[in-house]
C-alpha cells in the first residue's frame, strides 16, 4: 500500500474539485505506513494526497507503544503493525465540580431515585477511563494529519480504548482495510472520461454530474418514500443533468450518444448508492430491482426482531448485538446480499425512529 512519492506532484488536483471527492470530507483508514508517507499539498498546508485522493482526516486503530504524558494532553504511539505514529490526545475536563454540585444540592449524600448529576458524574468518569491508556492497550483515534518538527503526527479530535478480549474488532478491520484500499483508495480519483471531451475537463464534469446525480436519487427516494425501484424508473431523473451539461459543452461530444452518456451515468451513480449501503439488491436476478435501505420496512422488522430475540440471551443481555452478529442473523432471516454499509445504514436509520438505542460503537439493542 505505499505511496509513491511521486504521485501526489504528478496527480494533484485542483482544490476547487476536493470536495467532489467522498475520502476528502470523510475519516479515512489508511494504513499507518501510508499516512507517515502521503505528501503534503502543494496548494493547501494540512491536506495531503494518498494517489489521487486529497485527504487530511484519518481513523487507525493500534497498540500503543509507548506513551507521554503532559498537562493537558498525552502523547500516545500507535503501532498497526506496519508503521507507528504520534497521536496527540486532549485530556478530557475533569468532573469534580459537578461532584461538589451534587453533593451540596444532596448533603446526606443518600439518593432519592433517578439523580441525573450523579448518573453525569458517573458516565463522564466512565468516558475519562476510556481516555487514559497503557502501553499494550488497543486504542482507536480518529483526527486530522499534522507534519510537526518533520514528524508527521495525527491530533485527535475523538480517541478511546478498545476492549478486544478476543481480537473481534481487530480482525474485523483487518478483513476491511484491503476491501477499502481496492474499492475506495486504490481507485483513482477519475470514475470515468465517458461524458466529457478532453481528459481533464471531461473528468471534472463527470464528478460534477455524478455528485449531483447521486443527491437527486437520494432526494427523490426521501420525497416520494421509495422502498424499491427498477433503473428505468429512475432515469428521467438524470435527463436534466445531461441535458444541461451537453449544451454547455457541445463541441466536447462528437462522438458520445445522449443514452451512452444516461447509461453511464446511472451505471456509476447506482454503484455509488449501492458502497455508501444507500441501496441493495435482496435478490440478484435478471429483473435488477434495488431496495431502499432506509425505506425497506421489511429490512427493519428483521433487525428489530433479531435484536428483540437475541438480547434476551444472557450474552448479549448487557451490551447488545455487535453489529457483525446483527448482519449474519439478517443475512439468514432477509437475504445473503446485505452489505455492512447497508446494515449501518439501516441501524442508523432506525436509532434515529428511536426504534433501537446504540450500548457502544458497535453494539445495538432494541428499546
Amino acid at each position: 500500500m505505499a505511496v509513491n512519492p511521486g504521485d501526489a506532484e504528478a496527480d494533484e488536483l485542483p482544490s476547487m474539485l476536493w470536495g467532489l471527492d467522498p475520502v476528502f470530507s470523510a475519516y479515512s483508514r489508511l494504513y499507518i505506513t501510508d499516512i507517515l508517507q502521503i505528501k503534503e499539498s502543494r496548494q493547501v498546508p494540512g491536506v495531503y494526497f494518498y494517489k489521487t485522493h486529497p485527504i487530511f482526516k484519518v481513523d487507525v486503530l493500534g497498540t500503543v507503544v509507548y506513551k507521554r504524558e503532559r498537562e493537558d494532553f498525552y502523547c500516545y504511539g500507535v503501532d498497526d503493525s506496519t508503521g507507528v505514529i504520534n497521536c496527540l490526545c486532549w485530556k478530557y475536563e475533569k468532573c469534580n465540580d459537578q461532584g461538589a454540585s451534587a453533593k451540596s444540592r444532596d448533603p446526606s449524600g443518600s439518593s432519592r431515585g433517578f439523580n441525573i448529576e450523579d448518573e453525569l458524574k458517573r458516565l463522564k468518569e466512565a468516558e475519562q477511563m476510556s481516555t487514559v491508556l497503557e502501553i499494550g492497550d488497543l486504542l482507536r483515534v480518529r483526527g486530522t494529519v499534522k507534519t510537526s518538527r518533520d514528524a508527521r503526527e495525527i491530533s485527535a479530535t475523538s480517541f478511546y480504548k478498545v476492549n478486544d478480549p478476543v481480537m473481534a474488532v481487530q480482525i474485523s478491520r483487518m478483513l476491511e482495510m484491503p476491501q477499502l484500499y481496492r474499492k475506495c483508495y486504490d481507485q483513482p480519483f477519475k470514475p470515468g472520461d465517458d461524458l466529457g471531451g478532453t481528459e481533464a475537463g471531461g473528468s471534472s464534469r463527470f464528478h460534477y454530474l455524478l455528485s449531483r446525480s447521486v443527491l437527486t436519487l437520494k432526494e427523490f427516494f426521501l420525497e416520494k418514500e421509495v422502498a424499491r425501484f427498477r433503473p428505468y424508473d429512475v432515469e428521467f431523473l438524470l435527463h436534466p443533468l445531461i441535458q444541461s451539461s451537453s449544451a454547455e459543452q457541445e463541441s466536447d461530444q462528437p462522438g458520445t450518444s445522449f443514452a451512452t452518456q444516461i447509461r453511464n451515468l446511472l451505471k456509476e451513480t447506482l454503484s455509488v448508492l449501492q458502497d455508501e449501503g444507500q441501496i441493495f439488491r435482496k435478490i440478484r436476478t435478471q429483473d435488477e430491482v434495488y431496495n431502499v435501505t432506509e425505506q425497506d420496512k421489511d429490512l427493519h422488522t428483521a433487525i428489530k426482531d433479531v435484536l428483540r430475540e437475541d438480547t434476551k440471551r444472557e450474552k448479549y443481555a448487557e451490551k447488545g448485538c455487535h453489529v457483525l452478529h446483527i448482519l449474519s442473523s439478517v443475512r439468514q432471516r432477509y437475504s445473503q446480499n446485505l452489505s455492512r454499509e447497508m446494515l449501518e445504514v439501516a441501524l442508523t436509520f432506525l436509532e434515529c425512529n428511536s426504534d433501537i438505542i446504540s450500548t457502544t460503537e458497535s453494539h445495538y439493542t432494541v428499546l
